[in-house]
């Protein structure tokens, strides 16, 4: 198998371009894939309520700030509250629906602390107060409870017909080129077009052309973006052996640590938000399940509960 696919096999580009559109991953990213977004829900996950902590902490911009907290609590994810009523000041709280995020936005907290900006910003150690040890977020099959990494799993393609026709009502050229070029990062490096395009490069897509049929969208923003990707050691380029002209654009380690927030988010999307099957369908090798992924604690194995994490040692913490 490809060191950068998931896939073994030259990739059927109409069949990749539809499934891409119909994921669940690319309509639940056209709502929470906003630059912030992500860092604002990390915030709410580590205790950060109120509009003024997010504001200094994080250095959002008033009205950007204002916007993400709106659309979170329009879909549920967050509710509102009055801690003070002159001046009438507002907390914002994660709500049941917002708390199901939370195996995604633990992959988050683990690629931020391997790869991302914002180390400070973020809990140095997680505990697991079910077992009182230190943990690392680790992404399991929820059939057999195995770890799972990108090569473990055999995707399939079928495109979602309902969500292709919404797809193909909006643009897509239009709603991938809607994201600054300059807004690279999970809350800041990586965004839901890059998130797209490693998508894309999993699933077997690694030239410009390809690229371009599959996402839609001007390759002249295609180029800026591939640019900007390498330089941020989310992609590397490299000639092709067969044809020196061509560039091949493959999965880095960085990226490929992306897999589990994508399958995370995916099955969130799918599940919670768009009650839709996802176009892009990954089965367990393993155990020959469909995958749905389960974040587990690195220590005892068991399903991570976010009640059940400390940001700090409790009592009777191992080290």
């Amino acid at each position: 198998m490809p060191p950068s696919s998931a896939l073994s096999f030259a990739p059927d580009l109409d069949l990749t371009r539809d499934a891409l559109a119909s994921s669940t991953l690319n309509h639940g990213l056209m709502v929470l894939g906003e630059r912030w977004t992500m860092a604002v829900m990390m915030g709410a996950f580590t205790g950060v309520n109120r509009f003024d902590d997010w504001q200094n902490r994080l250095g959002i911009p008033r009205p950007t700030l204002a916007n993400r907290l709106k659309t979170l609590v329009a879909l549920g994810l967050m509710r509102q509250r009055v801690y003070q009523e002159r001046p009438r000041r507002m907390a914002y709280h994660l709500t049941a629906e917002g708390m199901k995020l939370y195996p995604h936005v633990l992959m988050v907290w683990l690629w931020e602390r391997r790869w991302g900006s914002r180390r400070s910003q973020l809990p140095d150690t997680l505990f697991h107060k079910a077992c009182g040890h230190r943990f690392v977020p680790t992404l399991t099959c929820s059939a057999c409870g195995d770890k799972v990494g990108i090569n473990d799993l055999q995707l399939t393609l079928k495109p979602n017909a309902r969500l292709l026709a919404q797809s193909t009502r909006a643009g897509r050229a239009a709603r991938l080129a809607s994201q600054g070029a300059a807004s690279m990062g999970l809350g800041l490096r990586v965004d839901r077009w890059s998130l797209m395009i490693v998508t894309a490069v999993v699933l077997g897509c690694h030239y410009f052309d390809q690229l371009v049929h599959v996402l839609g969208i001007a390759s002249s923003v295609l180029a800026r973006r591939l640019s900007g990707m390498v330089e941020a050691g989310l992609l590397l380029a490299q000639p092709d052996t067969h044809d020196a002209r061509r560039t091949v654009y493959r999965l880095t380690p960085a990226s490929r640590d992306l897999f589990g927030y994508l399958v995370c988010f995916s099955t969130w999307a799918a599940r919670e938000y768009l009650h839709q099957p996802s176009s892009i369908r990954p089965v367990h090798k393993t155990c020959g399940q469909p995958f749905t992924p389960q974040v587990a604690c690195s220590h005892c194995g068991e399903a991570v509960k976010p009640w059940d994490v400390a940001m700090t040692p409790p009592p009777s913490a191992h080290p």
